[in-house]
């Protein structure tokens, strides 16, 4: 028996997966006999315009005999050997457990990850989460979109499984890191949908995610993880460089030398707290906008064509980017949402910010995403704290938050009034919780975003004609695409000045999405590990 990768298979609308023996076949000049077991490795939808859509497959096949297969077939399809660490599972061996426990602070993707490879090394960290669990903060989140009450500890940003719980739930990465099919594993272990194993931009969506967050907490505690909600972090005591303790809300102390720092990007608070105890940060860029929505129904329209009502293409997606050198400035799309909400979001009184979620079917009528613009450095910082960026976005929270009417609706305007420079007075239906006022949008945006922005969204239009149009809104602000503020940390994984201390994941300004930060939580754990032997 012999297994090659199969890379690019067509399958045209209407065709099922059980062609695929067929048409590995006929690609290799074999008969279909030959072909003991095809297993999909990947697939993509290939909806270029003016062609119909299509999928596109790469499998693994194996095969009888001991015939001789091309590099590339007559069909342009691309024969490959197994890569031998496509699909690495990681080296979990038991380590010596250190005198003082393990803590690690943050139950987001990098947290979670980072516990559960403790954990397997024989190591039960204690996790401390300053949120409620999923049950309770979904109720707070509910109050918050209903009711404008918002609770500082227990919101869209801070709680179990950190900000991502209220997302799309997307896994896609540009990292081609080979751990990435174990962390899906394990996702799909705990209630994870199996097709993020096979699609090619995989999703869990915000329903399922919920789910799979508390399978991950029941798991880690049957591995004896102890993990301790409404524990907020409040001081690190350092000692000639190195961690002895961590003080909780409230005033008790643990001692620990090893912490994991899984904080997120929004606890502007920890990040203040670091600062004040010299824990070494620098200022980094990140990228600020809006949030643009249109109807599912339209976006599917741009990118099928035609063949946008067939019962076999998913809802659409799109990603544009524009590099724009009249005002020396990149505008992209993030974090798109079809089927979604957009939604508000703060952790603290009098700010506001926005991002997308979908559930898993993406079965909404509306689909979201974010158009921002490159923040450099020197935007925003003098140079005197790492930390002028967390200053700088609660700025223009703010501004949103007053637009909004101070009650945590979000400000909102058609996308030809944004362009126009007119407010919007009337406004339609959109997906936005809790709801939207109208504003001028220009007034909750630096200048340098604003003409940015108009100029991205024009070049957009030459790339998806009919992106522009009066039934697409506005809202934000979005501000909240990475952090602002790097932890700096030596190649040893622990902070650049502060031994005990080891930040990884969003927060520390090293990963962006559940995928990254899960792998640099990984990471941060195995470092820690092998420390202790």
């Amino acid at each position: 028996m012999r297994t090659v990768i199969l890379s690019g298979i067509k399958m045209e609308l209407g065709e099922q997966d059980t062609s695929l023996v067929a048409k590995a076949a006929a690609a290799l000049s074999f008969e279909p006999t030959d072909i003991q077991n095809v297993e999909i490795i990947r697939k993509s939808v290939d909806a270029r315009r003016n062609r119909p859509p299509h999928f596109v497959y790469v499998v693994k096949i194996i095969f009888s005999g001991t015939m001789a297969v091309p590099g590339v077939t007559p069909q342009g399809i691309h024969v490959s050997e197994p890569g031998a660490d496509e699909q690495m599972i990681p080296k979990l061996s038991h380590v010596p457990k250190p005198k003082f426990p393990v803590v690690v602070i943050g139950t987001g993707p990098a947290g979670l990850f980072a516990a559960y490879v403790l954990a397997l090394r024989g190591i039960h960290p204690i996790l401390l989460e300053r949120g409620e669990p999923v049950e309770e903060r979904i109720k707070d989140v509910e109050d918050f979109w209903r009711e404008g009450i918002l609770k500082s500890q227990s919101n869209v940003f801070f709680g179990e499984g950190g900000a991502g719980t209220f997302s799309d739930g997307k896994l896609t990465s540009r990292s081609k890191n080979p751990y990435t099919y174990w962390v899906k594993k394990i996702l799909i272990e705990a209630g994870a949908p199996p097709d993020i194993l096979v699609d090619a931009k995989p999703h869990v969506g915000t329903d399922r995610l919920r789910k799979v967050i508390v399978n991950l907490r029941k798991r880690l505690m049957e591995m004896g993880c102890q993990i301790a909600f409404n524990h907020q972090v409040s001081d690190f005591l350092i000692n000639d460089g190195e961690l002895s303790a961590i003080v909780l809300q409230g005033g008790e102390a643990i001692k620990t030398h090893h912490v994991i720092l899984a904080i997120g990007q929004n606890a502007d608070d920890t990040y203040r707290k670091l600062y004040e105890c010299g824990v070494k940060m620098e200022a980094k860029p990140f990228a600020m906008g809006l949030r643009v929505e249109h109807s599912q129904e339209f976006i599917n329209a741009l990118q099928y064509g035609p063949w946008s009502r067939h019962p076999q293409l998913p809802p659409a997606e799109y990603f544009v980017k524009a590099t724009l050198p009249d005002v020396n400035r990149s505008v992209y799309t993030f974090c798109m949402c079809p089927g979604g909400n957009v939604i508000a979001c703060s952790a603290s009184e009098g700010l506001l910010v926005t991002n997308g979620m979908s559930p898993y079917d993406r079965s909404g009528e509306f689909a979201n995403s974010a158009i921002v613009v490159n923040v450099r450095v020197n935007d925003f910082s003098s140079g005197r704290s790492p930390l002028d960026g967390l200053a700088f976005r609660q700025i223009w929270e703010r501004k949103a938050f007053v637009a909004g009417g101070e009650h945590y609706r979000v400000p909102a305007q058609r996308m030809t009034d944004f362009l126009s420079g007119r407010k919007s007075s009337v406004l339609g239906n959109t997906s936005v919780l809790p709801g939207t006022t109208a504003a001028d949008l220009q007034k909750v945006l630096p200048e340098f975003v604003i003409h940015a922005l108009q100029y991205g969204m024009k070049a957009f239009n030459k790339k998806m004609f009919g992106f522009i149009t009066e039934n697409a809104y506005l809202s934000g602000v979005e501000t909240r695409t990475s952090s602002p503020v790097r932890i700096c940390r030596d190649s040893d994984g622990q902070s650049a000045n502060i031994r005990g201390i080891y930040p990884c994941g969003e927060g520390a300004g090293y990963a962006g999405g559940i995928i990254s930060s899960a792998l640099d939580g990984m990471k941060a754990a195995q470092t820690l590990s092998n420390h202790l032997i």
